[in-house]
């Protein structure tokens, strides 16, 4: 096995040189930090995590709390989460919170306390006094997101404000008669983000004089599928029939795109569709949507955590930042015909 003298003798340096080039902790000139790089590249040196973690107390390793593993949003944060971190050399131990309570309890009374980590990432999970108070008792950075979270900094999306952005392209189009594909009581948990949703498109209306219709809201599961059978029951019942649908994600907007072209609606001649999350899927189906760039949020919440560990700065300052969303036009929305 390759030591740490080798690679020291090889680029002409010391072994405390080579150990701050390689950990990135510590001053070194760019030229040594070059010269260490190519001779560990040469020899083929690993650095020793057990040996890194001894020397700088520091595990290299970030805590990510995630609700759903199955979820395409989730996963989408959680590959940004993932790239960012390792690109910096950076572990991740996954802890994925389930419906059971007594998983949830071992995961913040247990898991997280056994010092295997150097900070915690929360992915939109809605905390308790109790697990909150267990993770600022840590001492570890926690970078929350969504929100708020009061204890900890937050990075946080406007779920009103984006069902307001949303439901306003669809007024500004002339569309009075507009659907509301949203969430069953057992899907609106953290942060309540299908009710936000819900009463940012109501409040929207409620701005263009426009009444909703109890009969144009349809709870969905925030699946393809699940908006695939909302559209239907709103496209299939007798009476007028909305001319556009927003729905609370592009998974169940993509499932509305589907229903209204299986029952002979042209989208958007006859039915225009909006979404929200930024789908990888949006572009093949040319949804418009209001774009909450999950990668990016992943991305942002490793950069931000490992911001406090390098700096070592307070590990909860209860800031709250916003994230930013975007409207994106495409094809499933148009002018009301006639408008």
């Amino acid at each position: 096995m390759v030591s740490i003298d080798e690679v020291a003798r090889l680029a002409g340096v010391s072994t405390a040189t080579v150990s701050r080039a390689l950990s990135g902790r510590g001053y070194v000139s760019e030229a040594s930090r070059e010269r260490v790089r190519t001779a560990a590249q040469q020899l083929g040196y690993v650095v020793s995590s057990r040996a890194s973690s001894l020397a700088s107390g520091r595990t290299k390793n970030i805590g990510v709390i995630v609700p759903f593993l199955d979820r395409w949003f989730f996963s989408t944060v959680l590959s940004g989460v993932s790239s960012a971190l390792m690109r910096r050399g950076y572990d991740i131990t996954l802890y994925n919170i389930t419906a059971d309570e007594d998983v949830r309890r071992s995961v913040f009374e247990t898991a997280l306390r056994r010092q295997r980590v150097d900070a915690v990432i929360a992915v939109a999970i809605e905390l308790d006094a109790h697990e909150t108070d267990l993770l600022v008792a840590l001492g570890l950075p926690v970078i929350a997101i969504g929100g708020p979270n009061p204890g900890l900094d937050t990075l946080t999306v406007d779920d009103f404000a984006v069902a307001r952005l949303a439901t306003e392209h669809l007024l500004g189009l002339g569309h009075t008669a507009i659907a509301h594909i949203g969430a069953n009581p057992e899907f609106d948990m953290d942060f309540h983000i299908p009710t936000n949703r819900r009463l940012g498109f109501e409040s929207a209306l409620a701005d263009a004089g426009v009444i909703p219709d109890p009969a144009y809201l349809e709870p969905a599961d925030f699946t393809v599928d699940g908006g695939y059978r909302a559209a239907k029951q709103l496209l299939g019942r007798p009476g007028p029939r909305p001319t556009a649908v927003f729905a609370a994600s592009d998974e169940m907007a993509i499932g509305a795109v589907l229903a209204a072209r299986d029952l002979g609606f042209r989208v958007p001649e006859d039915l225009s569709v909006i979404g929200i999350d930024g789908h990888e899927l949006g572009e093949f189906f040319r949804l418009t949507t209001v774009d909450q760039f999950p990668l990016a949020q992943g991305e942002r919440a490793a950069d931000a955590v490992l911001a406090k560990l390098e700096t070592n700065a307070e590990p909860h300052s209860e800031e709250q930042a916003a994230l930013p969303f975007e409207l994106i036009v495409r094809g499933t929305t148009a002018r009301l015909r006639d408008s």
